[in-house]
């Protein structure tokens, strides 16, 4: 019998349209009155490089404190103490209930409500100068994603088979150690594809300090668009920039993904030879 293949004009359509939507965004941003040119020499001006490391560096810190914060709230919220659990959960209601923008401009006028911050042995100094725009910044973008990262973190451990962590304690592993040898490295599995997703998040959402005297890419490519006019090519080269990070994280994300799908696959193979050979000697 003569085999016919299937036409699949969904297919077809669906490309043709496709393709059509792209061909005419072409032909629009090629009559569109934007200095392409320009751009490049935006893309390396110093104030954009500089605004490129502030928000790296903006992004880096405030991902690595929400994470330490996320592991000690998401074991306060697993404690068998209630107040340690009701202290987790209000920690994650409060700064997952307000808007990043508005936690930013509270930290930014602390100094509104609290003119001198005084810890004794620690600090003594006007508010103004301890919460700057970069302290301010970091305190709203990572005390907003450390409430994320308690309950990634959270689900992470979640998901770990109950029986491991019996068998770690039935061979007299503490806590601790049982969390660090046991428990972390099965949850990272579940935990780093969501903490990647958030990281590039966290890169496009520095872009909101620039509503504070904080110069990232945003607020750079606004400095230099205010002295020469050209607004939508000094957005243009962030928009390049912000690309370049994203697309770096993606692959960095992708590797680590990779990596520890590898290590939890030869942990498991670890177990079930074990297992084997105890059934093997029983």
């Amino acid at each position: 019998m003569e085999i016919v293949r299937l036409t699949h004009w969904g297919r077809w359509v669906g490309a043709a349209i496709i393709i059509g939507i792209l061909v005419a965004l072409g032909f629009a941003f090629a009559d569109a009155q934007i200095l392409w040119e320009d751009i490049p020499d935006f893309f390396a001006f110093d104030v954009m490089i500089e605004g490129l490391w502030r928000t790296l560096g903006l992004a880096v810190a405030a991902q690595a404190g929400a994470t330490v914060i996320g592991v000690v709230i998401a074991l306060l919220g697993r404690s068998a103490n209630p107040v340690a659990r009701w202290f987790a959960w209000g920690y994650i209601w409060i700064f997952r209930g307000l808007p990043v923008l508005l936690q930013i401009l509270i930290w930014y006028n602390l100094a509104l409500v609290f003119p001198v911050i005084s810890i004794p042995f620690v600090v003594d100094a006007p508010t103004n100068t301890v919460i700057n725009a970069f302290a301010a910044a970091l305190l709203g973008l990572g005390l907003n994603e450390s409430a994320y990262m308690a309950e990634i973190i959270r689900a992470g451990l979640n998901s770990v088979d109950r029986g491991q962590i019996e068998a770690a304690q039935s061979i007299g592993m503490t806590p601790g150690k049982t969390l660090i040898r046991v428990t972390l490295p099965q949850a990272m599995r579940v935990i780093i594809p969501p903490t990647g997703n958030d990281f590039i998040n966290m890169l496009k959402g520095t872009s909101i300090a620039s509503v504070i005297p904080y110069v990232e890419l945003t607020k750079a490519a606004s400095n230099i668009a205010s002295r020469n006019l050209e607004f939508m090519e000094t957005l243009l080269a962030a928009a390049a920039w912000y690309m370049i990070l994203v697309s770096i994280a993606s692959v960095g994300q992708y590797y680590l993904e990779r990596s520890f799908d590898a290590a939890d696959r030869a942990h498991r193979l670890r177990n079930k030879v074990g297992r084997s050979l105890k059934l093997g000697r029983a």
